[in-house]
């Protein structure tokens, strides 16, 4: 336990280390807050209601970490490439040719998938 104490207190002293750190904290808080601001024009009580009525897209808001019913600015950045990466990843277990592709077919295919 003495050496968790330690490091951080190495963190404050270290001025380096100490604005990383702080840097960090900060774009966190930022991220946070951004992800907390919808997009102008969207209806957030008509879009939970459709997530919540609409089977697909509810599962669809669980793999996006819950960032499809906010719908922020935020969403707008990575959310759909991640999104798609974890469909993508779901897809390769239901069908065979991606599965295929993905396994089988080495960095070029891993390449392919990715492009997709």
């Amino acid at each position: 336990m003495q050496n968790f104490w330690n490091k951080i207190k190495l963190i404050w002293t270290d001025v380096i280390l100490r604005k990383r750190v702080l840097f960090v904290l900060f774009m966190l808080v930022v991220f946070r807050l951004l992800s907390a601001i919808p997009i102008p024009g969207i209806d957030t009580l008509e879009l939970s209601r459709f997530l919540t009525n609409n089977q697909f897209f509810g599962i669809l808001n669980i793999f996006s970490g819950g960032g499809l019913s906010n719908l922020s600015i935020i969403m707008l950045g990575v959310g759909p490439y991640i999104t798609s990466s974890i469909i993508m990843q779901l897809l390769t277990i239901m069908v065979p040719a991606l599965k295929r592709i993905y396994h089988e077919e080495g960095e070029a295919g891993k390449k392919k998938f990715t492009q997709y």
